[in-house]
């Protein structure tokens, strides 16, 4: 599989980045040789590989569950530079 120019504009306007024409030229050469490495590897036999349920034989070892007494509201809101209501207030981010 091979990226034309067009579906490289398109990944950069997806991601929202801009670049110069030589920029283009040299990413476009980079993810064609990204994607033929990504054939390759899928040309490898692993039929008689096992899936990697976990990296450690031993299993993953986990902490033991403890309950233990959690902040108050209080406390959690002490370093809040606003609150209201038991609730943060923080700055409006969506809809600007």
């Amino acid at each position: 599989m091979s990226l034309t120019r067009e579906e490289v504009l398109n990944v950069a306007k997806l991601a929202r980045l801009e670049f110069n024409e030589e920029e283009i030229i040299r990413f476009q050469a980079d993810l064609n040789n990204i994607l033929e490495y990504i054939d390759v590897l899928g040309e490898i036999n692993t039929d008689e590989v096992e899936p990697l349920v976990q990296i450690h034989e031993t299993g993953v070892k986990l902490r033991e569950d403890i309950i233990r007494e959690s902040l108050t509201v209080q406390e959690a809101m002490k370093n809040a530079p606003a609150s209201e209501d038991g609730a943060l207030i923080v700055p409006k981010v969506v809809g600007e």
